[in-house]
């Protein structure tokens, strides 16, 4: 069975599934369980890694820095820049201090973790002057919804964004409406950040949903696999969901495996629909 992947402006293809490490590199204590979690994660194929500058305050960057030690190669780097830093000489010194907590050269994709202090041209500008030192390979954004992608567009250089990352998941399904056909449209790959909900009432009651949990046991999965198996189930768009443990890092590539069908697909539909009307884009 052939994994489904996702490419980002011209990349090499990359599992639909990747690893995020939001949270990680807060205590001292886990170090060790995160960096063996993304290590297993590499050994699977989870190739992708997703961090930011904001995460623990470059803690998560530091945890990635010591899990890929070695075998850099092997993984497609993505961090992203507070919207404060995402310009001019701060945007220069921001992506210089990730280089040095990550333990390398270049990021495969650097994203404007939302938008804010600074224009868009001069984001763009910063974008391409750290492609131009070899620094990043590409550049995309986090938390846009239409009517900012349709800014960027606007833009000079705006269409040589490679993604958007943005909160998807089946509670969660705004960007259905018009963000994600959008960017299809436009070959913009989509990132899901909180796949499976962020812990809390939300995320257990998508887990012990009886839908849910009816197609889990027909694919013999569990039910957080049948969540990832339904995000990615779009073209162009892949999940990033954190997994502090091993145990969850080969649960979460087993999701690879899970093809939905029609049928499953409409009884969760049912389930959770497609809001009608426009709905605020999703951000936590």
């Amino acid at each position: 069975m052939s994994v489904k992947t996702v490419a980002f402006s011209g990349s090499r293809s990359i599992p639909a599934i990747g690893q995020g490490t939001w949270y990680m590199g807060e205590k001292a204590s886990l170090r060790k369980t995160e960096v063996d979690a993304l290590r297993a994660g590499i050994d699977l194929g989870l190739t992708l890694i997703d961090t930011a500058e904001m995460y623990a305050e470059g803690g998560a960057e530091e945890v990635v820095g010591e899990a890929i030690k070695g075998q850099r190669d092997k993984v497609f780097l993505v961090s992203k820049v507070y919207p404060w830093n995402a310009g001019g000489q701060k945007g220069q010194a921001a992506c210089e201090a990730s280089l040095r907590r990550l333990g390398t050269d270049r990021i495969d994709l650097y994203l404007l973790h939302w938008r804010g202090n600074f224009a868009l041209d001069e984001t763009i500008d910063l974008m391409n002057k750290l492609q131009q030192q070899g620094k990043i390979g590409r550049w995309g954004v986090s938390n846009l919804d239409v009517d900012d992608m349709q800014a960027l567009w606007r833009e000079e250089g705006g269409s040589a964004c490679a993604t958007n990352q943005v909160l998807y998941h089946l509670a969660s399904r705004g960007i259905e409406y018009d963000l994600l056909p959008w960017c299809q449209q436009h070959d913009v790959p989509v990132m899901a950040y909180c796949p499976l909900a962020q812990a809390g009432r939300l995320r257990t009651g998508l887990m012990n949903h009886p839908v849910v949990n009816e197609i889990a046991r027909n694919h013999n999965a569990t039910a957080a696999q049948i969540l990832l198996a339904w995000v990615i189930r779009h073209q162009g768009v892949m999940a990033i969901p954190k997994a502090a443990s091993i145990e969850h890092v080969k649960a979460n590539a087993g999701a690879l495996d899970i093809t939905l069908t029609g049928e499953e697909l409409r009884l969760l539909d049912n389930a959770f629909p497609v809001p009608a009307v426009k709905t605020p884009l999703d951000v936590v």
